[in-house]
């Protein structure tokens, strides 16, 4: 079933920080594994991916680090989740497609429909629930 990663974990984490941090304040990875007691390198890669996918922006130099490129009520969970783990479906077959190459069950299957069903209504909660409700 649906398990979100570490690094999907320490991006809400890190995402929710600079959002509680917002005024015109710059965060650290540093800062932010301090604050909640994570690896610094996880967030430090983490919070790479989510600037090369826009959801934060890196500035540079002494007083450089990073912070939101939108308001915390436009940015819905599923815009982190889905920068960390593009396919963070609930079961194999729909991460993979419904194909006999993908999946050995295809033509005995009568749990697929239902299933893709339950994750159209996983990815609704996650594009409808903002960041602000994290806060």
């Amino acid at each position: 079933m649906l398990k979100l990663s570490k690094k999907t974990e320490y991006a809400l984490m890190s995402a929710r920080y600079m959002a509680l941090t917002r005024d015109d304040k710059y965060v650290t990875a540093r800062e932010i594994a301090n604050s909640y007691n994570l690896s610094y390198e996880l967030v430090a890669k983490v919070l790479q991916i989510l600037a090369k996918r826009k959801i934060i922006q890196s500035f540079q130099g002494v007083n450089g680090g990073y912070t939101l490129t939108r308001n915390s009520d436009e940015i819905s969970l599923a815009d982190i989740i889905k920068a960390i783990e593009p396919k963070y479906e609930i079961t194999d077959c729909l991460r993979n497609g419904f194909d006999e190459e993908s999946c050995s069950y295809f033509n005995c299957c009568k749990i697929k429909n239902p299933l893709a069903g339950i994750q159209k209504k996983i990815d609704k909660i996650f594009y409808e629930t903002k960041l602000t409700e994290l806060i």
